[in-house]
């Protein structure tokens, strides 16, 4: 992705000094000058990189427009000012995307051009003869890869006659964008009406996204918006890794930013530390599908927020948080290992008493703070962390909980985002799990199978069949049945879990198939106890005149009666062994060979691929 823009909006510093900028006097030496930089086109374009939030890949660039360099007219917000004032906004924009064109030669393949446009300018008719196929041809670009990026310098009258011309070029496989959403209600009615194919979200939603729970919750709107009309989300502006990290657990498909990639006059790459860290940061987000609140570590969720030294006194921390008006507490430390806790609420109130300012703004912070707060290691599961956070006194209730790692200081956490970390694991294993077990279904089944694939690691699968389970349910009733199927979804769970670790995996394929995946589990021994547990609870489902037959008289398929001995358990083993299977198709038609053996077996049984079978 390429865009034309002015790069004064998207430096921080640059953006706090365009009051001042609109504000300048252009005098009449710069405005010579700017004739010279027309004439002489002396315009550069400098490429920032787009990024995949998804694989780390740069999905492409944004070409940001400086002039000569040394030179006032350097900066574009005065160069776009002096062309205002020349009445030649026309002739630098035009010469601004010619460079960029021009350069774009040079851009790796797959990857999309946006050209960043006012309204104005669109509706021209120049415009359109700048960007006929002859002129693209000649740069040897597709019109399917450039993307108008609508801006907002210029507002909108007639948005229908807008949405004509933009249904014009899209009708001939350009794109459209619209730029800084989330900025105001124009940049909204214009999203509405134009109904781009990409979104970039202002960097004023993304600033600090990772302390403030209202910009989560708008973001959030955008994407989910976004995902039901069909359009992609760009964040702008991102500076830290943190709200690198809440932008990619929100699902935003790509980022643009300081933090991944400053300007730069050829096409570069992003660090290979960063690729790899937004990999690592899906593979983690992957992996909560199938986790609960019980294997989750509260770290997964800490924020790293600053910590201070014992010594500070409360002026410092008065100044700590005016200029951080979302943080609610900070944590005291000395020589890295957490001390205490003083809460906002706790130092304002004391601030606020007779004689407070004087006592306490002079002495340390010692005096204030919580000395016993909630202190958590890392790696303690998040239920565990909600039991001791709800336990605590009604006024300490929503005090920070302070996590540490090897008992050093790592980060805090809140009661707020620990409810909402639980609660979205809950709902992500809810959509995806069957609704009569509570086990995950076959799309987390088939992730789950793919991960340990491709991990390359020794695991073994079993794969669970009840046989003369249809004549059961055809005799006893589908209610009786699926207390049959809750039973054994019970039963595979804690054994699994007894002879195994957290890192095995239970699912529910449907009806009366299950699936377990275990590591560095004694395979025969588990499979002989799941059988001696199953023949025994089974007989709590039948009648005491069946269990003493040993059989029911149920219909065939053919409408004919028939004896049909009690349910028994078949499992079938297959082993992966030193990256033994290349994918899930391999692996599965494996396991249906070894399911027949079972099958050949008139009771309970397991079979561990063509060695040894058990019964």
């Amino acid at each position: 992705m390429l865009a034309l823009k002015w790069e004064a909006s998207k430096n921080p510093a640059n953006r706090a000094a365009d009051g001042a900028m609109n504000d300048t006097m252009i005098t009449s030496d710069m405005l010579q000058e700017f004739e010279q930089v027309l004439a002489n086109q002396q315009i550069r374009p400098v490429f920032q990189p787009i990024v995949s939030l998804d694989d780390g890949t740069v999905a492409g660039y944004e070409a940001l427009s400086r002039g000569p360099q040394n030179s006032p007219l350097e900066s574009p917000a005065l160069l776009f000012l002096a062309a205002e004032q020349s009445g030649k906004v026309w002739d630098l924009d035009f010469l601004c995307r010619t460079k960029a064109l021009e350069k774009a030669k040079h851009l790796p393949d797959m990857q999309m051009l946006f050209i960043n446009v006012d309204p104005k300018i669109i509706n021209d008719a120049r415009f359109e003869k700048g960007v006929t196929k002859e002129i693209l041809d000649s740069y040897q670009i597709d019109a399917t890869k450039i993307i108008f990026e609508i801006t907002e310098k210029t507002s909108i009258n007639d948005y229908k006659s807008f949405r004509r011309v933009l249904d014009n070029y899209t009708s001939q496989g350009y794109k459209i964008a619209i730029d800084d959403t989330g900025s105001g209600y124009s940049g909204l009615k214009m999203l509405a009406e134009t109904r781009p194919q990409f979104v970039k979200i202002d960097m004023d939603l993304v600033r600090d996204i990772d302390k403030d729970s209202l910009k989560q919750a708008l973001m959030r709107a955008f994407q989910d918006f976004a995902v039901l009309t069909n359009m992609k989300i760009i964040a702008e502006g991102i500076e830290t890794v943190d709200e690198l990290n809440t932008l990619i657990s929100l699902g935003i498909p790509y980022g643009q930013g300081f933090f991944l990639g400053r300007p730069e006059a050829e096409f570069m790459d992003i660090l290979p530390a960063i690729r790899q860290h937004v990999i690592a940061k899906q593979e983690q987000k992957q992996q909560e599908l199938f986790h609960t609140p019980l294997t989750i570590p509260i770290g997964d969720i800490a924020r790293r927020d600053p910590s201070f030294e014992v010594s500070i006194i409360g002026s410092q921390a008065i100044e700590h948080f005016d200029c951080n008006p979302n943080l609610m507490g900070i944590t005291i430390v000395q020589d890295g290992y957490p001390v205490g806790l003083l809460m906002r609420n706790t130092l304002f109130g004391r601030l606020g008493t007779q004689y407070g300012v004087a006592v306490y703004t002079k002495r340390q912070v010692s005096l204030l703070m919580d000395r016993n707060p909630l202190i958590v290691d890392y790696y303690m599961p998040l239920d565990q962390v909600s039991k001791f956070a709800v336990s605590r006194p009604e006024k300490n209730l929503y005090d920070y909980i302070i996590v540490t790692r090897n008992g050093l200081y790592y980060g805090i956490t809140t009661v707020k985002c620990l409810l909402e970390k639980t609660t979205q694991l809950e709902v992500n294993r809810a959509k995806h799990c069957n609704p009569l077990s509570g086990l995950p279904g076959n799309i987390l089944i088939e992730e789950k199978l793919r991960q340990e694939l491709e991990r390359r690691t020794d695991f073994a699968v079993l794969y669970f069949d009840l046989d003369n389970f249809k004549a059961y349910n055809d005799t006893y009733g589908f209610d009786n049945g699926d207390k049959v199927l809750s039973m054994l979804a019970q039963m595979i769970q804690q054994q699994v879990l007894l002879w195994g670790n957290r890192d095995c995996f239970v699912g529910h394929i449907g009806g009366d198939d299950f699936i377990a995946v275990v590591k560095q589990v004694n395979v025969e021994a588990l499979c002989q106890a799941l059988i001696e547990l199953f023949d025994n609870r089974i007989l709590d489902f039948y009648t005491e005149r069946d269990k003493i037959k040993g059989y029911i008289i149920a219909k065939n398929r053919h409408g004919v009666e028939e004896k049909y001995p009690l349910i028994s358990l078949s499992i079938a083993v297959v082993k992966n062994q030193a990256g033994r299977f290349k994918s899930t198709a391999a692996l599965a038609e494996t396991a249906g060979g070894v399911k027949k053996r079972c099958k050949v077996i008139w009771k309970s049984c397991y079979f561990v691929g063509p060695e040894a079978c058990g019964h």
